[in-house]
């Protein structure tokens, strides 16, 4: 059996602010380095044989830390990156509301195939990241490996491996420093845990819309 630990990275500096982030390169904020201690802490047992990552220092910083404990020097792979969310980088949900409504409007009923402008569609986010992660998974037949990167990212592992459309991206909970785990047996994918995360400060907001939510999918 190949156990894949899927881990989001830990909270990033400005993270109260909700900017999409995408592929800006943002460090982890005191609070996201103390809830990767944690985490390597729980995974300490795991037997890791092996950490890739984003090559992004939000990602890579993660899994160092994630590592240290295993005695593991994570691998940053390029294709592991957030999806590139072009000239919305670095806006908040109600910038991009504001200098483009009909393009914003798009994004909130088509996530699953909506290009960025500038940047990326899920569809194009899979086929840089699918690749990538089978071959992580086939170089560690029957070990556990981690892999440290992003919402976005990760949800579109979750989707491809378990078969589903594009737009069940968001069905998917990816909070910071969030661990999934993954089984493969005779050739099938299950998923074991899901977002598991640590506690928060504070409950999300109630609105169904809430579409801050979306600044919290692509960091």
């Amino acid at each position: 059996m190949t156990t894949v630990y899927l881990i989001r990275h830990g909270s990033v500096v400005g993270a109260e602010t909700r900017r999409f982030i995408g592929q800006l390169d943002v460090p982890l904020s005191p609070l996201g380095e103390a809830q990767c201690a944690a985490l390597a802490a729980r995974l300490r047992g795991a037997g890791l044989c092996a950490i890739y990552t984003s090559d992004l220092g939000r990602a890579l910083r993660s899994g160092e830390i994630i590592g240290a404990a295993a005695r593991l020097t994570p691998q940053p792979l390029r294709a592991l990156r957030e999806m590139a969310m072009g000239s919305w980088d670095g806006l908040t949900a109600a910038e991009i509301e504001a200098r483009d409504p009909a393009g914003f409007a798009r994004w909130m009923t088509g996530v699953g195939q909506f290009p960025f402008p500038g940047g990326e569609s899920v569809p194009e986010l899979v086929s840089r990241v699918a690749p990538t992660f089978e071959r992580i998974a086939g170089a560690h037949t029957d070990e556990p490996v981690a892999v440290v990167a992003h919402g976005g990212t990760n949800r579109a592992i979750l989707c491809y491996l378990l078969g589903l459309p594009f737009d069940r991206l968001l069905a998917f909970g990816q909070d910071y420093a969030a661990l999934s785990v993954l089984e493969r047996a005779d050739g099938r994918w299950s998923l074991r845990r899901l977002n598991d995360a640590p506690p928060r400060a504070a409950p999300p907001p109630p609105d169904g819309r809430d579409p801050d939510r979306l600044a919290r999918v692509t960091a």
